[in-house]
């Protein structure tokens, strides 16, 4: 399960921010799931569900972008980075000094069924890694597996300090094989320590990011082969007992009232049949390319990820989720992700949106808790600030959607009422007024 996540200097964002899916005693709605670990006298519970609400342009996207990097270096630096000649981040750029700054990022996470912390993270500049650690908290007390950082002064030790209760493997070997500019986890995951190849496969199993449009069609493809049973999910699956995805995904897709009465797979040629009922009650096959909608294709395409996280008990990324889905399907899909019978391997979903109504009133069975929301601001300065709805202390019956759309709480375009209507009528008054100027000289 992953407690936090912490970025710094990656597009818009550039001072440290956090983003936590820990529980907070004071706001709980009730969602947080136990972790087995303890703070002083408290138990840590984590959300399985986080939203991130803000205006246009405020930095939401980046957020899940930072997290989306995180992975992508873990998985690709070894291999992919030796291409270049130092490491591909992107940091702010409204501020020329942003540059000559590192990138940090950073998860905290609960794995195994010890329910083990961990800490990783690392820093970058342009040309290298300048730092890279993974802490262990197998009984709350912190083991440095490695804490590796390039410009240590020499009175404080070599790059690579190693705990003698932490990381076990070769040591000497995979410093020498990690590259000035490569991750010395994923030097180890690729030269298959067994140790560090752990932590190296949960960042291959989350993270997983959905984004509007752009990836539709690997995504399709993804439910296609869930169907088909060829996806490795579905093998992996297939081990510990039969998974009818057919079945899961004819419901899902009925559930969202598209007149849905069964799916078809050629496990030939992987093309997808819906069957739909008819007037008559009996039962028509559309062709998915050219006769299905776009709300069905998007809610099609989106199966595939979510149904892959749920078995895994992985995290979802999801940008804009108003843009892939229904209001009243996005509502449903958190409300999934929040139950424990239809989650019960913990995954977890953080996603951006501009859909007020899952902020609604308890009254109306808002899905989202005080707890589970969070804002992105941008400053006058272009740098994008993350903070938690809590900050502004909502009451327990607040309705957190009037609040939000009022400004309560920060996070809405600074535009009032007729504001944009004034100022085009204002353009238009102003060149007609040139043009009466023009024709009276």
């Amino acid at each position: 399960m992953l407690l936090r996540f912490r970025v710094a200097n990656h597009r818009s964002i550039r001072d440290e921010c956090e983003l936590s899916l820990v529980g907070t005693k004071d706001y709980d709605d009730g969602a947080a799931r136990v972790t087995g670990l303890r703070q002083g006298d408290d138990e840590v519970s984590v959300e399985p569900v986080v939203g991130v609400f803000g205006a246009n342009a405020s930095g939401k996207s980046n957020l899940l972008s930072s997290m989306y990097f995180m992975r992508r270096a873990v998985r690709e630096s070894f291999a992919e980075w030796t291409k270049l000649t130092g490491v591909p981040r992107e940091p702010f750029k409204l501020d020329p000094e942003a540059r000559d700054e590192t990138s940090v990022f950073e998860v905290d996470l609960v794995l195994g069924r010890q329910r083990v912390r961990y800490t990783y993270g690392f820093e970058l500049s342009d040309d290298r890694v300048e730092a890279e650690w993974l802490y262990a908290y197998p009984k709350g007390e912190r083991v440095v597996w490695f804490d590796r950082e390039a410009d240590r002064p020499p009175s404080e030790g070599d790059e690579y300090v190693f705990d003698e209760g932490g990381f076990q493997g070769k040591r000497d070997d995979l410093v020498g094989f990690t590259r000035p500019n490569a991750l010395f986890l994923s030097t180890a995951a690729a030269l298959n320590d067994p140790q560090l190849s752990a932590i190296h496969r949960w960042f291959l199993d989350n993270l997983w990011l959905v984004t509007p449009g752009q990836d539709v069609a690997a995504r399709t493809d993804w439910t296609r082969r869930l169907l088909a049973g060829t996806s490795a999910s579905a093998k992996a699956r297939a081990q510990t007992g039969p998974q009818d995805y057919t079945r899961r995904l004819t419901q899902l897709l009925a559930i969202a009232d598209l007149g849905l009465t069964g799916v078809d797979i050629d496990r030939d040629t992987g093309e997808v049949t819906l069957r739909h009922r008819t007037s008559s009650g009996d039962e028509a096959p559309l062709d998915f390319h050219g006769e299905e909608s776009l709300g069905t294709h998007s809610w099609f395409a989106f199966l595939g990820p979510m149904l892959y996280v749920l078995d895994k008990g992985s995290v979802l990324l999801v940008d804009e989720l108003d843009s892939s889905l229904h209001p009243t399907l996005a509502a449903e899909v958190v409300r999934l992700f929040q139950d424990p019978q239809a989650n019960p391997r913990d995954a977890q979903l953080i996603f951006t949106t501009h859909d007020a109504t899952l902020l609604g009133s308890e009254v109306l069975e808002r899905p989202l808790g005080r707890d589970q929301v969070w804002i992105t601001a941008k400053r006058t300065s272009g740098e994008t600030e993350v903070y938690r709805l809590t900050e502004a202390d909502p009451g327990p019956g607040e309705n957190l959607e009037r609040g939000y759309l009022r400004g309560r709480y920060g996070g809405v375009p600074r535009i009032g009422a007729g504001d944009m209507a004034r100022e085009l009528s204002w353009r238009e008054q102003e060149k007609e007024r040139e043009r009466e100027a023009r024709a009276s000289a």
